[in-house]
C-alpha cells in the first residue's frame, strides 16, 4: 500500500487466501475418521482454531487497527478466497500466456492436495482435484522429516542432497521400488494414493510412522547431527526420482484436460526446479511459467487478483504481466540510513557515478575472489535471490562454494548456489532458451564444459565429492553437472552490467548468486540486517546501489 500510495479507506476489498470454515471441516473430519487416535492432534489444534481462526474477520480487523487506530472493514469489503483458487490465480493471471493449463501441487488447502484448471484471459475455471489426505507435498515433507531436516523448511535441501545418490545402485532401485509399492501409489492419469499405513501427519504433527519406514527401507531414521551416508543420499534420489514422474504424469494431465499446451504451476511442489527442468524439455508441453512466490507466501497477491479480477471481468490485467518480470516487489533501503551506519564503522568506501562503472569495478573483485553482500534497489518478492539481496561471488572457482558455506552461510557443505546469466550463456552453456528469471529451472550443462572425473569418484564418500569441481563453472555445477539456472534478459535488471563487464574480463557472464543471509535467517532487509551479516561473517566487500564498502 505505501509502494502504490494507497490508503487503507480507498481499499476495494480485502481478500483472504483460503476458507477457513472448510480447513477446520477438514480437520474435523480427519479427526473423526482417525478416532481415537485423531486426539492428539484434536487437543493441539482445537483451542487455536477457537481463540483466532474461526474468527478471522475479528482477527484481520485487530491486526489492521494496529495500521490505522480508527479504521472498521465494511462487512462486505472483507472476502475469502478457496487456497488453491488463490494459488491458480497468482501462476495465471502474471503468467505471459493469455490462455494456459493451470497445475496447483502442495501440501494441503482446504481439502485440494493437486488442482487441474484452466486460464483463459481473465477468467479460471479449476477441472478437477485430488484431496487430502492424499498428498504429494506430504509425501516430500515425510522424506524431508525422515532425513534430518526440518518439514517446510528443509524440502530444497532433500533435493540438494538427491544429485549425490547414485541411480545405477541396487540400494536406490530397491528404495525407489519400495516406495511406488508400499508408500504411493500412482494411475497412468497422474493421479495417486499414499497407504496411510506408513504415514501419521492425519493424527499427529509427525509425518512418518518411523518404525515402519526403518523397517520398510532398512535405515534409520536420521538425527540433525548425523553425518550424511551413501544412503540418505540414494533414499533422498529415489523420492525425487517419484516426484518428478507423478509431477510429469499431472503435467500431462493437465495438459490433455484442457486443451493449452502452455502450463502455469503453483504450490510448494512447483519450487521443485528438477522436476521443472524435467518437464520444460517435453514436447506435449511448448512453456512453462512458475511464480517467483509459488508457496503459501503467493496465495497473497493470488488472492487480491480473484478480488480485483475475477470479480471484475472487465479488469486489465495487462500490467500484472510486466510488474512480476523481475519480483522486485519490495522496500527499497532508505538512503540516510546506511549512509549514517558508514559513520561509526571502519571501511573503505568508494562510490560512483554510475552504475556501469560500479559494475566494473565489482566484477575485477569477483575476479580476485571477493565474496560480496549486493544490495540494490526493491527486494525480490519470494524465497530466492535475484540480484536485490543477494550474495555474489566468482562462479569459476570450487573455493566461492566452500567458503560461502562455510564461513559465510554456516550450513551443510554439500549445499548447490545459483548462477545468474545473460541469454547467451544459457545458450552457450546449457542449451536452455527458455526464460528463467525466478531460478524455476535446473538443467544440465553441456558436456564440452564438464571436467573429466577420478576413475573411483562415484566411488567416493559425499564429503570427498563435493569438493571436486565437476565443470567449468565449478562454484555453481552440482555433482551430477546440473545448475538452477538464473537467466538475465532485462537491461535494467540489477546483474545485466555486471555480468556484461564479467563476460568482457572473463569470456563468463555469469556470477555466483545466492540469498544475502547466514542460515537459518531470512533474507537482509533492514540497515542492521545487512550491516550485522556483513561484520559476523567472512564477507569482504558489500555494495549499496552504486557504493563499494570494504572491510580494512
Amino acid at each position: 500500500m505505501k509502494k502504490a500510495d494507497v490508503r487503507l479507506d480507498q481499499v476495494d476489498e480485502i481478500v483472504y487466501y483460503d476458507k477457513p470454515f472448510l480447513k477446520f471441516e477438514r480437520i474435523l473430519e480427519i479427526v473423526y475418521q482417525n478416532v481415537p487416535f485423531g486426539f492428539r492432534l484434536f487437543h493441539k489444534a482445537i483451542p487455536a482454531w477457537i481463540k483466532t481462526k474461526l474468527n478471522l474477520r475479528k482477527t484481520i480487523q485487530k491486526e489492521l487497527k494496529q495500521l490505522v487506530p480508527d479504521y472498521k472493514i465494511p462487512r462486505d469489503k472483507l472476502k475469502f478466497s478457496s487456497h488453491h483458487l488463490s494459488h491458480a490465480a497468482s501462476a495465471f493471471f502474471p503468467s505471459p500466456f493469455d490462455e494456459a493449463a493451470i497445475l496447483i501441487i502442495d501440501g494441503v488447502g482446504e481439502w485440494a492436495t493437486v488442482s487441474i484448471g484452466k486460464g483463459i484471459g481473465n477468467k479460471i475455471e479449476l477441472i478437477e482435484q485430488i484431496n487430502f489426505p492424499h498428498s504429494l507435498g506430504m509425501l516430500y515433507s515425510a522424506f524431508t522429516e525422515y532425513l534430518g531436516f526440518r518439514v517446510n523448511y528443509g524440502e530444497y535441501k532433500l533435493m540438494g542432497l538427491s544429485p549425490y545418490g547414485k541411480w545405477e545402485s541396487t540400494e536406490t532401485k530397491m528404495y525407489y521400488t519400495k516406495i511406488k509399492n508400499q508408500l504411493i501409489r500412482v494411475w497412468e492419469d497422474g493421479s495417486f494414493e499414499l497407504n496411510l499405513d506408513y504415514f501419521q501427519f492425519n493424527r499427529k504433527e509427525k509425518m512418518a510412522r518411523n518404525s515402519k519406514w526403518e523397517a520398510l527401507f532398512g535405515l534409520k531414521l536420521r538425527s540433525k547431527n548425523v553425518a550424511f551416508r551413501q544412503s540418505h543420499a540414494n533414499l533422498a534420489l529415489a523420492i525425487q526420482k517419484v516426484t518428478e514422474e507423478i509431477v510429469l504424469g499431472l503435467a500431462k494431465r493437465a495438459v490433455e484436460k484442457t486443451g493449452c499446451q502452455n502450463l502455469v504451476m503453483a504450490g510448494g511442489v512447483a519450487l521443485n526446479g528438477v522436476a521443472n527442468g524435467i518437464l520444460i524439455q517435453e514436447k506435449f508441453i511448448k512453456d512453462v511459467w512458475v511464480q517467483p512466490a509459488a508457496s503459501d507466501a503467493g496465495g497473497a497477491p493470488g488472492a487480491a487478483m480473484v478480488g480485483a479480477i475475477l470479480n471484475d471481468k472487465s479488469c486489465d490485467i495487462s500490467k500484472l504481466k510486466t510488474s512480476f518480470r523481475n519480483a522486485f516487489l519490495g522496500d527499497r533501503i532508505n538512503l540516510p540510513d546506511w549512509q549514517e551506519q558508514l559513520q561509526v564503522a571502519d571501511y573503505e568506501i568508494k562510490t560512483f557515478s554510475d552504475h556501469q562503472s560500479m559494475a566494473v569495478y565489482v566484477a575485477d573483485l569477483i575476479i580476485d575472489d571477493h565474496l560480496i553482500g549486493w544490495v540494490q534497489g526493491s527486494f525480490e518478492f519470494g524465497p530466492r535471490a535475484l540480484g536485490a539481496r543477494s550474495i555474489i561471488a566468482s562462479p569459476l572457482k570450487k573455493s566461492s562454494q566452500e567458503r560461502i558455506n562455510r564461513d559465510v552461510k554456516f550450513r551443510e557443505d554439500f549445499r548447490p548456489f545459483a548462477p545468474a546469466m545473460l541469454k547467451e550463456e544459457a545458450l552457450r552453456l546449457y542449451d536452455f532458451p527458455y526464460a528463467a528469471p525466478y531460478m524455476q529451472f535446473v538443467t544440465k550443462i553441456k558436456p564440452e564444459f564438464r571436467y573429466p572425473l577420478p576413475a573411483d569418484f562415484h566411488e567416493k564418500p559425499i564429503i570427498e565429492r563435493v569438493k571436486i569441481p565437476v565443470a567449468q563453472l565449478e562454484a555453481v555445477t552440482h555433482v551430477d553437472y546440473s545448475s538452477r539456472l538464473q537467466v538475465v534478459e532485462d537491461k535494467g535488471h540489477p546483474f545485466f552490467e555486471l555480468l556484461i563487464a564479467l563476460k568482457e574480463k572473463t569470456g563468463y557472464g555469469v556470477v555466483l548468486n545466492t540469498s544475502f543471509n547466514m542460515a537459518g535467517e531470512p533474507m537482509v532487509s533492514s540497515i542492521k540486517d545487512i550491516f550485522d551479516c556483513f561484520e559476523q561473517t567472512a564477507l569482504d566487500t558489500l555494495v549499496i546501489e552504486n557504493t563499494v564498502i570494504k572491510k580494512k
